[in-house]
């Protein structure tokens, strides 16, 4: 690839990523990308609420952290957290700018690439049945959509930890964030906001631009083209669609109530406006709630609330959802490039996180336009956490990416860092 193609795809991650950079955890200053089976299930705590939690919880740094991050310019934020059987939920802010009307913390969420540990479950069912062979060409199942030698190089497993070397389509599908002469623009977000966009020539952008990398490269290079590829995959050996698929055999049977994949453009039920700034492109932001997510369905199109998703990773990571050796294929890690340039710890759909002094957290995190999500889980099981912002790709530096470092810690029970 040459230097100018690198720049412009290393420009497109920072655009693209925005504040994941802030969302993602890491160590120190937190840097840039439930054991208890059913806590808290019923109807949700008022804000703030810490219900008969033990101290360990400490629901007042919790709502004080939140309050932080709204403070420092979130217009909404809100959280659960579970930790032995007990459950703490929060919120600060508002969900809409126009009304004042507050966020609450069961409201539902779009939770972009979360989305992907849901299809990589989906995926290892159907390895476990018979029908998918993780270390099978995947031309061996979608020879129209990837034909001759790649067709043949690159596996099942490679389109799950991103070590395919296919490249993001993203970029191809809303070039007006890439740039070019008049600069940044969110003209393509606009254009594409009503739009339906069919898997197959999302894939074919993907696969027409230049490689990121040959395929079983050592360190994997994210991109959502090997998703909305499973999510064919899916398809084909199912006979269903791929929504459809994943919420009868992945959603419903992990008791999952309010988790589910849009029919249209607007989100069901109680839900927050999700506002976009574009690295300050859009001033004041724009909210961009009502999309149509067929841009990005199988790799990031899912809305979900911070209970379900605790109660999802805390069933999966108890070996509950899938079959221990399916498990154990999904917390195999390898070193990923991740959107925003830096470097992940990526499994089959799950991402490793070591913290000192807090231990081995497992899960993942999402943005779409608008709307940025974070969940995790201890390896133990005893700690997790999940947490929702309204505002995505904030102009930086900012107080923001310092009150959600803070959140984070606190969220993870880490020693909160002086420079948070």
């Amino acid at each position: 690839m040459n230097k100018r193609r690198e720049d412009e795809l290393m420009k497109m991650r920072k655009v693209l990523c925005g504040g994941m950079a802030a969302l993602t955890i890491g160590t120190g200053t937190v840097t840039a990308a439930a054991a208890a089976d059913g806590a808290g299930a019923g109807t949700p705590a008022p804000a703030g609420s810490t219900g008969s939690a033990p101290a360990r919880l400490n629901g007042d740094g919790l709502q004080s952290a939140l309050d932080g991050v709204h403070r420092a310019g979130i217009p909404g934020v809100f959280a659960e957290v579970r930790e032995a059987g007990r459950t703490w939920r929060g919120a600060s802010g508002v969900a809409d700018l126009d009304t004042d009307r507050p966020v609450r913390p069961d409201m539902r969420h779009r939770v972009g690439s979360i989305t992907k540990t849901f299809v990589a479950v989906a995926v290892m069912r159907e390895v476990e049945a018979g029908r998918v062979r993780l270390d099978a060409p995947i031309g061996d199942y979608l020879p129209d959509l990837v034909p001759g030698e790649r067709g043949r190089q690159v596996t099942v497993r490679m389109l799950l930890n991103h070590t395919s070397g296919i490249a993001e389509y993203i970029p191809y599908a809303f070039p007006s964030i890439q740039g070019g002469p008049s600069g940044v623009s969110a003209r393509s977000l606009d254009e594409n906001r009503f739009r339906r966009f069919r898997p197959a020539e999302l894939i074919a952008l993907g696969l027409a631009a230049p490689p990121a990398a040959e395929p079983g490269t050592p360190t994997g290079v994210y991109s959502n083209t090997n998703y909305l590829l499973l999510g064919q995959l899916l398809e084909r050996v199912s006979g269903a669609p791929v929504e459809d698929y994943i919420t009868e055999h992945v959603i419903e049977p992990a008791g999952l109530r309010h988790t589910g994949f849009p029919t249209g453009p607007r989100v069901q039920g109680p839900h927050s406006k999700m506002y976009e700034a574009l690295w300050g492109v859009l001033d004041p932001p724009r909210d961009y709630s009502v999309y149509d997510m067929s841009w990005v369905m199988a790799g990031a199109g899912l809305v979900s609330t911070m209970e379900d998703l605790n109660l999802f990773y805390g069933k999966l990571l108890a070996g509950r959802i899938v079959a221990p050796s399916s498990l154990a294929e999904m917390r195999r890690t390898v070193p990923v490039v991740a959107l925003d340039g830096s470097t992940i710890q990526y499994g089959l759909g799950l991402h490793k996180l070591e913290v000192p002094g807090c231990g081995t957290f497992w899960g993942n995190e999402g943005t779409v336009w608008g709307a940025g999500t974070v969940t995790m889980t201890r390896e133990d099981g005893g700690r997790q956490f999940s947490f929702a912002i309204n505002l995505m790709r904030w102009s930086r530096p900012s107080a923001i990416d310092g009150a959600l470092s803070t959140l984070r810690q606190r969220a993870m029970d880490c020693p909160v860092s002086e420079h948070s």
